[in-house]
C-alpha cells in the first residue's frame, strides 16, 4: 500500500495510508465522538494509534484543513471546525460500495418494480400474505361502532390486542401480562424506543456477527459503539461472548433467539442458560427480537422465557407474517420500565396506529391469522427444501439447515466474493444480499443470504450462476497477472 496519496482530491487518497488517517478522523467527527471545537488527537498520538508515519499524519491533517474539516491553531494543534455536519449513517461503520450498502439495497428492493427479482430482501412476496383477510378486517373494523377511527390510541395501545399478545407470548413460555406490554408501530419502532430508554451516546452494544444489518444502522443512529461476537449454529460463541463482556463492558446485547437473521439458526437451550448466567455476572441487558416467532412450528428456547423479563426485553411485530403495510409491533418488559417507555413513546410519536392494532386484533380473534400461518409454514417448508437443493446444485455450502423461516445462509465456492456476485447480478435485475452487509467485522465476504420465498424463479439461479462464472474468470485473470 503506498504511504502517501498523489494529487489533491479524495480519489487520490482512497486506499492509501493518508486516506486511512482521513477516514478515521472523519468517522470520529461523524459519530460525534469529536464535536465541533474539540481538539483533534496530536500527530504523535495518531501516529501511534494507526501505526503510520508522522509525515502521513501531517499530510492527512493538511488535506483535512484544506477541506475545512479541521482548523490549525498555531501552538495549540488541530481542532474540529465549525458546527457538526448533518448526521449521515453512511459516514459510520465500514465503508461499502453503494451497490452493496445495506440501506441502499433496502431502498432498491422497496423502489424497484416487479421485473426486479429480490432473493436478497427480507420479506415475503405480497401474494404470500393474507391481503384478502386484511381487507375483510378493515371493513369489519370500519363497521364496528366501538372502533376508534378518528382518535388517538390509549398510551399503552389497544387493550384487547395486548391481552391477545400476553396469551401468545405465554405459548412461548414468556410470562408477560397485558400491563407489561406496550404497542408500537412495528419492530423497528420497538427497538428504537428501547434504545432511547436504555442507552446513552458512547455506550457499547453487543451484536451477533453476522446479524440483521438494520440493528447496526439503528445503533449507529443512537451514537453508540458496536462490538460483535461470532455466531454459531447453536447461538453466539460463548468464549468470545465472555471475552467481549470483559473487554468492552457492553450495556446491551441485541439478538434473535429463534430463526436468527441472517443465518436461520436456532439458539440451543444450553447456550441460552450460559448466556444468561454471563449476562447476570456482567450486568448486561438483552433485547430479544422475536419478529420471526410465528414462522416456527415448534417454539424454540426464548431468553425472555428463561429470564422472566428480568434483564431481557422482548420485541416483535406482524410486519413479516401479516402485512408490512399494517405497522404493528410490541415491547414486553419488566413492570417498572413500562411507564417510562410509554412516556418516550408519547414524546416521540404520540402513540401508535389504532387502526393497525384493531386490524391485527380482528385477524387474531376471527381465525384468519391462524389459518394463514398454517398455509404459510407449509409453503415456506417446501420453498426452503427447494432453495437448499438448488443452491447445493450450484456449488454453495449451506451453513446450517434452518428449522423454519425465510432465510438460508450459504457460502460461495472457492474464493468468490459475494459483493462481486451482487454487483454482477444487479445488472440482470436480481438483488442479492452479500454477507458483509450483515457482518460488523467484515468477515462474511464469501456468504450470501437467500430469502427462500423470493427464490422460486429460475432467473435467480441463472443470474447467480452467470455471476459466479464471470467472477471466477476475472479472479483467475487477476491471479495470472500477478
Amino acid at each position: 500500500m503506498p504511504e502517501n496519496g498523489s494529487g489533491g482530491n479524495g480519489e487520490a487518497t482512497a486506499g492509501t495510508r493518508v486516506g486511512l488517517v482521513m477516514d478515521s478522523l472523519r468517522e470520529r467527527i461523524a459519530s460525534r465522538s469529536l464535536m465541533p471545537g474539540a481538539r483533534v488527537p496530536s500527530i504523535r498520538a495518531m501516529t501511534g494509534t494507526l501505526g503510520v508515519s508522522k509525515s502521513t499524519v501531517v499530510e492527512a491533517y493538511d488535506r483535512l484543513v484544506a477541506e475545512g474539516v479541521i482548523v490549525a491553531r498555531r501552538g495549540s494543534g488541530f481542532f474540529v471546525s465549525g458546527h457538526a455536519p448533518p448526521f449521515t449513517l453512511a459516514d459510520l461503520g465500514p465503508r461499502l460500495d453503494r451497490e452493496v450498502d445495506p440501506l441502499w439495497l433496502t431502498r432498491q428492493s422497496l423502489e424497484t418494480g416487479s421485473k426486479v427479482l429480490k432473493p436478497g430482501c427480507g420479506w415475503m412476496p405480497a401474494s404470500w400474505l393474507p391481503e384478502d383477510g386484511v381487507r375483510r378486517a378493515l371493513r369489519a373494523v370500519a363497521r364496528d361502532p366501538q372502533s376508534l377511527l378518528a382518535d388517538y390510541a390509549s398510551p399503552a395501545g389497544l387493550p384487547a390486542l395486548r391481552q391477545q399478545l400476553a396469551w401468545r407470548l405465554a405459548q412461548h413460555g414468556v410470562d408477560a401480562p397485558p400491563e407489561q406490554i406496550v404497542l408500537t408501530d412495528g419492530g423497528t419502532h420497538a427497538l428504537d424506543l428501547v434504545c432511547r430508554f436504555l442507552l446513552e451516546p458512547g455506550d457499547t452494544v453487543l451484536i451477533d456477527d453476522p446479524c440483521y444489518f438494520n440493528f447496526q444502522a439503528l445503533l449507529r443512529a443512537h451514537r453508540v459503539r458496536i462490538a460483535s461476537v461470532p455466531y454459531t449454529p447453536q447461538g453466539p460463541d460463548l468464549a468470545a461472548f465472555e471475552r467481549a463482556l470483559i473487554e468492552h463492558r457492553p450495556r446491551l446485547y441485541v439478538t434473535n433467539s429463534a430463526i436468527h437473521n441472517p443465518t436461520g439458526a436456532t439458539l440451543a437451550p444450553a447456550v441460552a442458560h450460559r448466556l444468561l448466567k454471563l449476562a447476570g455476572e456482567h450486568d448486561l441487558l438483552i433485547v430479544e427480537d422475536d419478529i420471526f416467532a410465528d414462522f416456527e412450528d415448534e417454539a424454540a428456547p426464548r431468553l425472555a422465557a428463561f429470564d422472566g423479563l428480568a434483564r431481557v426485553v422482548s420485541i416483535g411485530s406482524f410486519s413479516k407474517t401479516l402485512s408490512a403495510a399494517v405497522r404493528c409491533g410490541y415491547i414486553a418488559a419488566r413492570a417498572e420500565w413500562i411507564e417510562p417507555l410509554i412516556d418516550l413513546k408519547l414524546a416521540t410519536s404520540f402513540g401508535n396506529g389504532q387502526l393497525a392494532a384493531s386490524v391485527v386484533h380482528r385477524m387474531l380473534v376471527d381465525g384468519t391469522y391462524r389459518r394463514h400461518l398454517e398455509a404459510m409454514r407449509a409453503k415456506l417448508a417446501d420453498a426452503m427444501s427447494e432453495t437448499i437443493r438448488r443452491l447445493g446444485y450450484a456449488g454453495l455450502d449451506i451453513w446450517t439447515r434452518p428449522r423454519a423461516g425465510l432465510f438460508v445462509w450459504a457460502r460461495l465456492p472457492g474464493a468468490l466474493d459475494a459483493a462481486d456476485i451482487a454487483r454482477h447480478a444487479l445488472c440482470a435485475d436480481v438483488v442479492f444480499a452479500p454477507g458483509n452487509v450483515f457482518s460488523a467485522s467484515q468477515t462474511a465476504a464469501g456468504f450470501l443470504r437467500f430469502n427462500v420465498s423470493q427464490c422460486n424463479r429460475p432467473k435467480v439461479y441463472e443470474a447467480l450462476q452467470r455471476a459466479m462464472d464471470a467472477n471466477a474468470v476475472s479472479g483467475a485473470a487477476r491471479r495470472e497477472r500477478v
